[in-house]
């Protein structure tokens, strides 16, 4: 049962993650006649000035199909930031792939980022516990913020599942054995506005079992450390602060509707406002 105060911080995190409007101050982007996402007008005009293959009409920004191999190119051309990580680029996330950009470039275009977000969970005799990540101090987003045990954003040519079995091994030590019974729970979207431009992010929650001999490892230097917390504990520290990363408050959420930390008509509109 949440207090009426705790429950307003639960819908306040989620509320934050819905802050963009769009189209707003931008324009619709499109390649060929896909609308895969949206420019700012300073970030269209440099787009113009570089390449012949751009072009702007009256639904918005277009780059010709047959030119989406220059896509990160014009990116770098432009003077975007690049994590020398490639995203597949889809007008809606089960559709086609239209292009690859690199991800530190998505919201500067705002297309459509995928990623995976795993609740590493305990049952012990004392009750359910959750695997809570620290991120390291020098990450670029959202330094130092709790996480998720494992947590990260789908690169090209590979499923929501198959990153989570990537991810897994490479930031917290679990072996596949393990992160292969992971179950999804459920997808969740968001258009946000962020420093580093739009997110208009699609996130895979997955729950999976652990047995109490398992201790992760920070084993790439993505997570500081790991604490293993009685879900109670993160249920008080999510509905109290701002300590975890904005859109894993989202799948915690989730996870306590699921769990029965919240129930009754708070459920159903917390659930509503998920999506």
């Amino acid at each position: 049962m949440a207090s009426d105060t705790r429950l307003a911080k639960f819908f306040s995190h989620i509320s934050a993650c819905q802050t963009a409007v769009l189209p707003g101050a931008r324009q619709l982007f499109y390649i060929g006649a896909h609308h895969v996402g949206y420019v700012r007008p300073a970030l269209a005009d440099r787009l113009l000035a570089l390449s012949p293959d751009v072009s702007r009409t009256q639904s918005g920004l277009v780059l010709a199909p047959d030119a989406v191999g220059t896509l990160n190119a014009l990116a770098m051309a432009a003077g975007l930031r690049t994590r020398n990580e490639n995203f597949d680029v889809r007008a809606v996330v089960d559709g086609p792939v239209l292009a690859v950009l690199d991800r530190g470039a998505l919201p500067d275009f705002g297309v459509i980022g995928v990623g995976v977000h795993l609740n590493g969970l305990v049952r012990r005799e004392d009750g359910l516990h959750l695997w809570v990540a620290k991120r390291a101090a020098d990450k670029k987003l959202d330094p130092g913020k709790f996480d998720n045990l494992v947590a990260g954003g789908v690169p090209v040519g590979l499923t929501p599942f198959e990153t989570l079995m990537k991810e897994a091994e490479e930031e917290a030590a679990l072996p596949t054995a393990l992160s292969a019974q992971a179950r999804r729970a459920g997808r969740f979207s968001y258009n946000m506005e962020r420093p580093e431009g739009l997110r208009r992010d699609v996130v895979y929650a997955y729950d999976l079992d652990l047995p109490e001999s398992f201790v992760p490892q920070p084993a790439d230097g993505e997570v500081e450390s790991f604490s293993l917390w009685p879900l109670a504990r993160v249920f008080e520290a999510v509905g109290d602060g701002d300590d975890f990363k904005f859109n894993v408050n989202l799948v915690l959420i989730d996870l306590f509707i699921r769990q029965g930390f919240l129930t009754g008509a708070d459920a159903g509109r917390l659930r509503a406002a998920l999506g």
